[in-house]
């Protein structure tokens, strides 16, 4: 059963391409009409998508300009009789081989934080892989900042521990347990009233963050069965970085947006929050697999029989988008980026076995998250595929009796049609990235401005190349599993200068 469900995304994206290709050519009549209706469904899914879009910028720009620690003041106690000042906020940052420039960035705004400092514990988590370049780099790390925080802990995963594989997942897990009975365990500190997130090494927050965090905590209902999402954006190095990653980066992190609209729909993705009683009883991280950040929703899904949700924090956290020293560098980083990321179909088959295993479970849950999960995997895999590359296949296959029919004739002016309307929604998301850019130290010229609205016209390219493409990938790798089967990639990070300059960024 397990294997099969491996199996599941990429058995259904290679039978979906094929089917296509062959009733195009057995049945082109039917395959003509179902691309004109899978077009509109289309059209109104990105119309449906982008009302979500600026539903959630209009909500994270007016959160952004909250005094939380204000608004917090304002709360009465809860029934434990507690406050936002009795809550330690565990921040476990893993690190392999970035640079020491990249690092302090992020250790920078930690202290830039507007939460009290002494309420805060560092976890610099270090792989023993890495070698002395990494513990030189962590050690450079505490002497400058140890002392702005309550405690701050400099942690090293080691190597070739069985039953694991090298990840995040496996060096996380190892620096939360190590810090619980070193720090938590040790000082009595109620484990329910420690919010632990889980960073890349590159995620610098903004000046609210913990404070925001602290306040959607302790106003959400059932807040321990919960795991709390920030908004990604990949904006640290976004003028060092060429179009191609900017709008892969910016894709994902609309998509990311559009997710926070839609509560009932929302998993864990990348940087995450979660309350240390929680993430204890549901044992930390997996550390045999590549997708943890999305794994550790699922965990808390069956540990609570259903009972457990992603509440969207409607406030960002910035990240680093793909680059390297050369173009070319930077597309290759971009592809295996995508494809671990689509490797997070591993979650099909723990769901499925799960749903299994778990019959207290109400039936709707069940379907609900059976069909929107695979269909989100097979989606991803092939819809690009459908609009904007096989529209075509009925011309080709169909042979000459439809070819001379009216349907033949209008096909590609019905299909052109429908999709130019949806580029509407392109337009949004290269407005709004001007909305989302940061600051830059002498501005945008005109120049600027023509170059990143027009970057997404790249997005037919980037939807195939960077989207179907690795997905399918990805998903073919699971399907055929041994030695097929992908480890976890760490994405480089650096800052590239000469990238900007070639992008036309001065």
């Amino acid at each position: 059963m397990k294997r099969f469900s491996e199996m599941l995304p990429g058995i259904l994206a290679w039978s979906t391409l094929f089917l296509m290709v062959f009733f195009s050519w057995i049945i082109p009549t039917w395959v003509a009409i179902f691309i004109i209706l899978f077009d509109v469904y289309w059209l109104l899914k990105v119309v449906f998508l982008t009302f979500h879009l600026n539903a959630t910028y209009s909500e994270m720009r007016k959160n952004m300009k909250v005094d939380w620690i204000a608004e917090l003041d304002k709360l009465k106690p809860d029934l434990d009789g507690g406050s936002y000042q009795d809550l330690y906020h565990l921040i476990i940052l893993p690190m392999v081989n970035e640079p020491y420039e990249v690092v302090r960035e992020s250790f920078s705004r930690l202290t830039d934080a507007h939460y009290s400092k002494e309420k805060m514990i560092i976890v610099l988590a270090l792989e023993e892989r890495a070698g002395a370049a990494a513990i030189e780099t962590g050690e450079k790390i505490r002497k400058e900042f140890a002392g702005h925080f309550f405690k701050f802990l400099i942690t090293v995963h080691p190597k070739d521990l069985p039953d694991e594989i090298p990840g995040k997942g496996s060096n996380e897990a190892w620096a939360a347990a190590h810090v619980k009975s070193e720090i938590i365990d040790l000082m009595n500190i109620d484990e329910s009233r420690v919010l632990v997130s889980v960073f890349d090494i590159d995620t610098q927050i903004f000046p609210e963050y913990f404070s925001r965090l602290a306040y959607v905590f302790l106003t959400s209902e059932d807040s321990l069965h919960c795991i709390y999402q920030p908004i990604p954006f990949f904006t640290n190095n976004v003028y060092e970085s060429g179009a191609f990653a900017r709008v892969v980066s910016f894709s994902c992190s609309f998509w990311q947006m559009m997710q926070q609209s839609r509560p009932e729909r929302l998993t864990s993705f990348s940087s995450q929050s979660i309350p240390l009683k929680t993430l204890t009883e549901i044992g930390f991280w997996h550390k045999n697999i590549v997708s943890e950040d999305s794994r550790i929703f699922w965990q808390g899904f069956f540990k609570y029989h259903g009972n457990f949700r992603t509440v969207a924090l409607f406030y960002p956290v910035s990240m680093d988008a793909p680059a390297a020293k050369t173009f070319w560098g930077t597309m290759k980083n971009i592809y295996k980026q995508q494809r671990r990321w689509a490797w997070g179909a591993e979650n099909v088959a723990y769901l499925l076995e799960g749903l299994s295993i778990d019959k207290t479970i109400p039936k709707a849950k069940r379907w609900f998250w059976t069909f929107n999960t695979i269909e989100e995997y097979h989606s991803w895999a092939v819809s690009s595929l459908l609009i904007l590359a096989l529209g075509w296949l009925p011309l080709f296959f169909g042979g000459h009796a439809f070819n001379e029919s009216l349907l033949s004739y209008n096909l590609p002016h019905v299909t052109r049609f429908i999709i130019s309307l949806s580029m509407l929604g392109i337009v949004a998301c290269a407005v709004l990235t001007f909305f989302i850019l940061p600051p830059k130290l002498k501005g945008l010229s005109i120049v600027d401005y023509f170059v990143y609205f027009f970057q997404w016209a790249l997005i037919p390219i980037v939807l195939i190349i960077f989207g179907a493409f690795p997905a399918i990938d990805a998903q073919t790798r699971l399907m055929l599993g041994g030695r097929f089967r992908l480890g976890f990639w760490v994405t480089p990070k650096g800052r590239y200068p000469e990238m900007g300059k070639e992008s036309g960024n001065r």
